[in-house]
């Protein structure tokens, strides 16, 4: 039998990770405070009115070093707190414009040239923009990162796969056969969705933010595919902390 090992919300999408020790999650709804802002860049259409594709954000697929910013969010005053091992500590509010004008200054160093560049952070009101059409929360296997570190022959990072759930006591690549059915973990019940392709982000160290593990052909070879993960969408709400079983319905 699994449990929960590891969980972990990113509130501004693919700047920054924060562990948290348990978390509530209610139904259709993301992991709270997870990617609940993105930065939107200079050839962006998003506009904060609906979920748009991860295309229109800056991210770690374009921009490795920023899979090297580590974040920590006040709830209570909406302020985030970014590191990077090149850049001084930040503390700004996503939502103000001042806030706004303070990270784009920041960012700027770490957005290699030739691409475009971060231009404005929005939302959109009553979800995350994570990369599915649909609130999601995605779920990883311990025993899978361990597989493709086994294949790859080194260790690997887990948070080059910036997973909200991480699950332990599996089989490798179990998770896989769960898609279109329902698990609990803790008190709340989850169906899951489908599995998540991946990009080159996940090429990128998250300690340094260089390109230094061919993670994709990895799974190529191994797997015949580029997927690591699963997502879910929340069917019934409860609270989910660490050490909770995860039970297949």
């Amino acid at each position: 039998m699994g449990a929960v090992a590891e969980i972990w919300r990113h509130p501004l999408k693919a700047h920054g990770r924060e562990e948290m020790t348990e978390v509530r999650l209610e139904p259709g709804k993301c992991l709270p405070w997870d990617r609940t802002w993105a930065v939107a860049h200079e050839a962006s259409s998003a506009d904060g009115s609906e979920w748009v594709h991860c295309n229109n954000f800056t991210r770690g697929a374009k921009a490795p070093q920023l899979m090297a910013i580590t974040s920590r969010l006040e709830e209570t005053t909406e302020t985030l707190h970014l590191a990077h091992p090149e850049r001084p500590d930040l503390a700004f509010r996503p939502g103000t414009e001042e806030g706004q004008e303070a990270f784009l200054k920041w960012v700027a160093p770490l957005m290699p040239e030739g691409r475009a560049q971060p231009a404005r952070i929005i939302s959109v009101p009553g979800r995350g923009l994570t990369d599915n059409p649909f609130p999601s929360i995605s779920i990883a296997n311990i025993a899978s990162h361990r597989a493709v570190e086994q294949k790859l022959g080194r260790r690997l990072s887990m948070h080059r796969w910036r997973a909200n759930i991480w699950l332990d006591g599996l089989p490798a690549w179990e998770e896989f056969d769960w898609v279109g059915a329902e698990v609990t973990l803790g008190e709340a019940r989850l169906k899951i969705v489908e599995r998540i392709g991946r990009c080159a982000a996940t090429t990128a160290n998250p300690e340094t933010g260089e390109r230094d593990a061919d993670t994709l052909g990895t799974l190529r070879e191994g797997w015949d595919h580029t997927q690591f993960s699963v997502a879910a969408e929340v069917v019934q709400g409860g609270t989910v902390s660490k050490g909770d079983t995860v039970t297949l319905l």
